[in-house]
């Protein structure tokens, strides 16, 4: 976030109070360009991954800018859908998709289901059967390749639960073909998240490449080649590839074929468009460690606690950046587990009550894993732009509304 933007940041907290995410849509617009211009040349579809962040204006952002939508959920379908994003622009994936929800999606006539694994794929064929209309498909494939991320976004190994192996990929694809009611369009693999190096993503693309054309060979209308997300982002100055090099890959591989590539990036998308902004509550001193206590916690930015992630930090004093010098300590919240941080051994000044906290690229995976753990609101939401417009796009929680669902059989019972 450019520093001339935080001069009004008081205003902000002033009108919205804090925890706070705020989202730069115009840095949304610039990466999606980024990626989408990469693949001019060729017919291409750029699939937000709705598990990144399913905020409906964020999402309507992107259908403006031409974006389709990755899902992994009946609900993210239908928020694609609110969103404006078309129903041919749709993807739904996931390996434990609900006999209701494929039904719905059938209906509703998406781009087509990511299928990942036989006993799917049979569910699709029955659902499709008592429609009485051809299921369009596509088989995610493992390709077995490490992607040298954290365990718990890795997804493209042959122990992980997504996908299929390529062996069994071309059983599916024949018997997909053979049936009155399966129309296999696509082929899909997504080996993991936050991904740095192309080296994995390049044997990926070349084994499943290498698929399609021999699927291709035997008569198979494959129409949709989509090769995931996963494109990693710097969070501590990590080195990330160059677009230009990613996209001249995909291409190389698939030259000679008459396919549409589809890309399903998130993070990349709305990463480092997101901060979360908190209050410092108080300070704690012990024999051992320096404690900055913040109104924000892992119910809000589960990620450092998850998976160990980093987030970097900026201080705001009355409105600007304090860059005075400091001492380490771990940032932490009010909720009642050893587990909730958002920040270890970080150098930051002397603080007091009242002072902000910026916790940067908490676009991703941000309030989209937020919780009302310790019955704890979650936070507003707001979006800005380079123009200086401020606008709310959630509101607050109240605490209202965390027993609303319940409190109508609590006045049952009495």
């Amino acid at each position: 976030m450019e520093q001339s933007f935080f001069p009004c940041i008081n205003e902000l907290i002033g009108r919205f109070g804090t925890p706070l995410y705020l989202y730069d849509f115009s840095h949304i617009t610039q990466q999606y360009h980024a990626l989408k211009d990469e693949f001019a040349a060729r017919k291409s579809l750029i699939a937000y991954a709705l598990k990144a962040n399913s905020n409906l204006s964020l999402v309507a952002h992107l259908a403006r800018l031409g974006s389709g939508a990755d899902c992994v959920s009946l609900g993210e379908v239908k928020r694609a859908l609110l969103a404006g994003i078309a129903p041919y622009k749709i993807i739904f994936s996931g390996v434990g998709k609900q006999e209701y929800e494929i039904r719905e999606a059938l209906k509703i006539g998406i781009l087509f289901l990511n299928v990942e694994s036989e006993a799917e794929l049979l569910c699709v064929e029955k659902v499709a059967c008592e429609l009485g209309i051809c299921a369009r498909i596509s088989l995610r494939v493992n390709p077995d390749i490490d992607p040298k991320t954290h365990p718990y976004i890795s997804t493209g190994l042959s122990e992980n639960k997504f996908g299929v192996s390529i062996d069994e990929a071309k059983r599916l694809y024949l018997y997909a073909h053979k049936s009155e009611h399966l129309e296999p369009v696509a082929i899909h693999f997504h080996i993991g998240s936050q991904i740095l190096s192309l080296e994995p993503l390049a044997q990926s693309v070349q084994k499943i490449a290498a698929l399609l054309r021999s699927l291709l060979a035997i008569g198979l209308p494959l129409r949709f080649f989509d090769v995931g997300g996963g494109i990693g982002i710097p969070y501590k100055n990590e080195q990330t590839f160059a677009l230009y090099d990613y996209a001249q890959m995909i291409l190389a591989n698939l030259s000679g074929l008459d396919v549409t590539i589809i890309c399903e990036p998130g993070r990349f998308i709305v990463g480092n468009s997101g901060f979360l902004v908190c209050s410092v509550l108080y300070e704690k001193i012990t024999q051992s460690k320096r404690f900055v206590i913040v109104d924000g916690a892992m119910n809000d930015l589960l990620r450092p606690t998850l998976y160990q992630a980093y987030h970097d930090v900026m201080v705001w004093r009355n409105g600007w950046l304090a860059t005075d010098n400091g001492t380490a300590c771990d940032v932490v919240g009010p909720i009642c587990e050893s587990g909730d941080w958002l920040a270890k051994d970080v150098v930051l000044p002397p603080l007091q009550s009242g002072d902000l906290i910026v916790f940067k690229s908490a676009g991703a995976y941000g309030m989209a894993m937020a919780s009302n753990y310790n019955s704890r609101e979650r936070a507003a939401e707001v979006a800005f732009d380079h123009t200086g417009k401020i606008w709310q796009i959630r509101e607050r929680e109240s605490l209202q509304n965390l027993w609303a669902l319940e409190l109508p059989f609590l006045q049952a019972q009495n």
